[in-house]
């Protein structure tokens, strides 16, 4: 049955202007910089330098500019970029180009060429007395290796790949004299298949002395107790004194678990972190600066305005070649001048969520101790700047600031918080930054369990369960107690 119905329906439609607006407040300073570029690169009417006239003026006397610009007003009025922002494809522009400054100055990174990890050994394998074919065996075996430098495939696998790939036949028991051979090469432990194998390479380099055979022996002999920190059986089975086995696990630490991180690659990118934001500290006071290839200086091109001037003053004697050009020109124009406000709009979204933030924090950035760090969530700042939880998060996941304590990753000053024993609440970050302080001033001989840590938190006046302890300690990064053993 076909029935007809009155109903009212409120929709709103986002221009494709505001929608570059949202995708610009979210991107770091350097990609910034690259939407800069390509946008100077297919906007004639864009030009970069301060701007010296008013557009404006070309608009004021014409009823056609003034109901486009009124049009442009209200596109750009009342913003919630809050709800826009997302990682949806941009339809007309790319976000990749060369990254430039105002004056022209190159800020792409130094790329810097140097011999490969491979090339090396192949290098040294030429120099080797081996037979044609073994040197086809070396070499492949080389090319199996990891990037760390380790063999991790099966010889008798390789044997079959040989035979099948390339015709060669040959057995897992040559391919390992063929290996012994590719061992010897350099970086030290290159081609072993295992970490106990990597090490032990390393030591039969070593000069013969006592401490040397020592560790050889215990990397060889009794790897198993030395991997699990039974130090008192290693003492026992060698009859050896604590001092004497200090020395030799001295000796072993210096050496290099990955043989193959020791060679650079054969093209490395040096890429230097540019913070967005700098607070620095004037009088005992916070003072915060927006980076200022933050705010470009951007204009709209003269000659395009000199343009637009032209088609004005012919008025009724235009055709419509000439409407078509007024109206390129128009719509260029316009791209320009939103671009230019969407830019400083920018600025200000990132100046007073930071501000903010900074404020929120003030007595960690006045100390530098991350103990005061303030238990604080993105909808704390988003409340305090009226925005969306979205537009915070964009800020604070891909922007840095330099402190007078090192640059660091805007989203590092959010945390959960809990409550101590004397009901304030507190930060996470507090409670691993005492659990931190708390591990480095244990007794290495017999280092704190988990569950003992809890209890010495719950001392300090944090009652926090010992599951916790192990999870903050893993985002620490720090091992259990009994990898933390030491004589």
């Amino acid at each position: 049955m076909i029935k007809q119905s009155l109903a009212l329906k409120l929709s709103q439609k986002l221009s494709p202007q505001q929608i570059q607006l949202m995708k610009l407040i979210q991107l770091p300073l350097q990609d910034l910089e690259q939407r800069i570029k390509e946008e100077l690169e297919t906007n004639p009417a864009l030009e970069e330098g301060e701007d010296n006239s008013d557009i404006e003026e070309l608009y004021a006397n014409d009823s056609e500019y003034e109901d486009r610009d009124e049009e442009y007003s209200r596109d750009n009025e009342d913003i919630d970029i809050d709800q826009y922002l997302s990682d949806d494809e941009i339809p007309e522009y790319r976000l990749k180009a060369n990254n430039y400054s105002a004056d022209d100055e190159s800020y792409e990174a130094p790329v810097v060429t140097t011999q490969s990890f491979y090339d090396l050994l192949n290098e040294q394998i030429g120099w080797r007395k081996l037979s044609d074919e073994d040197i086809k065996l070396a070499r492949y075996l080389i090319g199996n290796l990891d990037d760390d430098g380790y063999l991790r495939r099966e010889l008798s696998a390789i044997a079959d790949d040989l035979a099948f790939s390339i015709g060669i036949y040959t057995n897992a028991e040559h391919l390992e004299k063929i290996l012994f051979e590719v061992q010897t090469l350099d970086p030290a432990g290159v081609g072993a298949r295992d970490l106990q194998e990597c090490l032990r390479l390393q030591l039969e380099r070593k000069k013969p002395s006592i401490e040397n055979k020592r560790a050889l022996c215990i990397v060889t002999d009794h790897y198993l107790e030395f991997t699990r920190k039974h130090y008192e059986k290693i003492i026992s089975k060698l009859s050896i004194s604590e001092e004497e086995l200090r020395d030799s696990l001295e000796i072993i630490s210096k050496l290099n678990p990955r043989p193959g991180n020791a060679v650079e690659t054969g093209r490395t990118i040096s890429q230097a972190i540019t913070p967005d934001f700098i607070i620095s500290i004037n009088d005992g006071e916070l003072e915060l600066t927006l980076n200022s290839r933050n705010a470009p200086e951007l204009n709209v091109s003269s000659e395009y305005r000199n343009m637009l001037e032209a088609y004005k003053a012919q008025g009724s004697k235009k055709d419509k070649k000439v409407t078509e050009a007024a109206q390129f020109v128009k719509q260029k124009l316009d791209a320009a001048k939103w671009f230019i406000d969407a830019i400083a709009q920018r600025q200000h979204t990132l100046y007073i969520t930071m501000n903010t933030i900074m404020n929120y924090q003030e007595e960690y950035f006045l100390t530098g101790d991350e103990k005061k760090l303030r238990p604080m969530i993105l909808k704390d700042i988003a409340e305090e700047i009226n925005m969306d939880i979205s537009t915070v998060s964009r800020v604070a996941n891909s922007k840095y600031v330099l402190t007078p304590y090192g640059t660091m990753l805007i989203k590092s000053f959010f945390s959960e918080s809990m409550t101590n024993e004397e009901g304030e609440e507190v930060s996470t970050r507090e409670i691993k930054k005492i659990l931190e302080e708390s591990i480095g001033e244990e007794n290495k001989r017999k280092p704190l369990t988990d569950e003992k840590l809890a209890k010495l938190l719950k001392e300090k006046g944090y009652p926090i369960a010992r599951r916790t302890v192990a999870k903050y300690r893993e985002q620490l990064d720090i091992p259990v107690a009994r990898l933390r053993k030491e004589i």
